[in-house]
């Protein structure tokens, strides 16, 4: 009897996201980063509520950068509604994260202060993350 071909893909309409991240692993504008270290889909509320931490903890010293932007809609359908009748309207926007992301980036501040403010948005996220330093930073 034949076996079934394995296939590498499943059919899953949602996707997968495998492996490291293959752009935005090292840190382009600030000193200080927050990478990612774990996988999964973030949205714009949560993007939003870290950086509402991270700017209330640096009292708006220094500069942020978000280096990730929810452009993959999620939709849904209403509840108690039929099956079939097409695709649900979009519900909100996802950004995604895999291992090695840097989330933000901060620069003008001291590195006690970046790392308790990464440390506060880092908190708000649903993906674990590190706190990064730039190699060639020299304490001021």
């Amino acid at each position: 009897m034949l076996q079934p071909k394995k296939t590498k893909f499943r059919k899953m309409q949602k996707g997968r996201m495998k492996g490291n991240t293959k752009r935005g692993a090292e840190l382009s504008f600030g000193s200080f980063g927050m990478k990612s270290l774990g996988t999964d889909l973030i949205t714009g509320r949560q993007i939003e509520a870290a950086r509402q931490a991270i700017t209330r903890y640096m009292k708006r010293e220094g500069q942020l950068w978000i280096r990730i932007f929810p452009d993959k809609p999620i939709t849904k359908k209403p509840a108690e509604v039929r099956m079939g009748k097409g695709k649900g309207a979009p519900e909100y926007f996802v950004a995604r994260v895999c291992p090695g992301r840097i989330l933000f980036e901060a620069e003008g501040v001291p590195m006690a202060t970046a790392k308790e403010a990464m440390r506060l948005g880092a908190q708000k996220l649903p993906v674990l993350a590190k706190f990064v330093v730039r190699p060639d930073y020299v304490e001021k």
